[in-house]
């Protein structure tokens, strides 16, 4: 199974049009992190992975990729 978590992130940040910035504010992590994601340098924690999934309206399996 490949992880399209970075992928799937990264799409869902542009195609709603906002910033690195505001989703970090949205769900209260540093823009730092959220470039980390994009980038496949950081997984986040089940915590944060359910504020993303919220925040978009998606499923947790979803941004991970599973189908």
């Amino acid at each position: 199974m490949k992880n399209n978590f970075a992928e799937n992130l990264k799409s869902l940040r542009q195609e709603r049009g906002i910033g690195q910035v505001e989703l970090a504010k949205k769900i209260n992590v540093s823009r730092g992190i959220i470039s980390l994601w994009e980038n496949n340098l950081r997984e986040p924690g089940m915590y944060n992975l359910i504020a993303l999934a919220d925040y978009f309206g998606v499923t947790v399996d979803y941004l991970i990729g599973r189908d």
